[in-house]
């Protein structure tokens, strides 16, 4: 009698332990099941051209990052194009976007995506002043945000998001806007491995 209630005490000890691993085992597994089946696109706008911190380049800063985080999480891939490109000469791009921004223009873009098929949005841009370039202006106000996650990364050469985190809650009415990352633009263009290191840790700090 005395074994039958010591089997007893024991097997129930042992539920009580494993219980609760095989619990949060359960929700992982759920999370992640959860995650595999939500629609991610990897939106971006980005310039080639003559930069004034990294030279001449074939392919832009923020474009190589979006690449890493598509590459990561298995997103779309989607590039903001406006319809009329801008210069490659560094003084004469700036004196436009500086003139678009004055005057709050909304450049015409080439290209469509369905934004509302996805359910997470990461939405890359090079920092232009402390905002976002115009044509990522277009692009937001063609769609509604209503229930999807946006989040921001960009890149830059020492000013960070600034206040662009809070530019796209404004944007994007009814999304959720999470911590966005700022990679600098010679970091991307010149050190691939440190930018996929500070991608990785983003995600995983985003749980992505």
């Amino acid at each position: 009698m005395k074994q039958t209630k010591k089997r007893t005490l024991i097997a129930a000890l042992l539920l009580a332990v494993s219980l609760p691993a095989f619990t949060h085992a359960q929700n992982t597994l759920v999370k992640e099941r959860n995650m595999n089946t939500k629609k991610i696109l990897v939106a971006f706008f980005s310039r080639t051209g003559e930069n004034y911190a990294v030279g001449h380049i074939e392919q832009g800063n923020t474009h190589i990052v979006a690449e890493l985080i598509a590459s990561a999480t298995g997103g779309t891939l989607f590039r903001i194009e406006p319809a009329i490109p801008y210069p490659d000469d560094y003084r004469a791009c700036t004196e436009i976007a500086q003139r678009e921004k004055r005057s709050k223009a909304r450049p015409a873009l080439v290209g469509e995506i369905a934004a509302e098929e996805y359910d997470v949005i990461f939405l890359g841009y090079p920092n232009w002043w402390g905002d976002l370039p115009m044509p990522v202006y277009t692009f937001l106000e063609r769609h509604d945000w209503q229930g999807k996650v946006v989040i921001p990364f960009c890149t830059h050469e020492g000013s960070g998001l600034s206040d662009t985190e809070n530019r796209l809650r404004t944007a994007c009415r009814g999304a959720s806007v999470l911590n966005g990352l700022a990679v600098r633009g010679a970091v991307a263009q010149n050190e691939r491995e440190t930018a996929r290191r500070q991608v990785l840790e983003w995600l995983k700090r985003l749980k992505y």
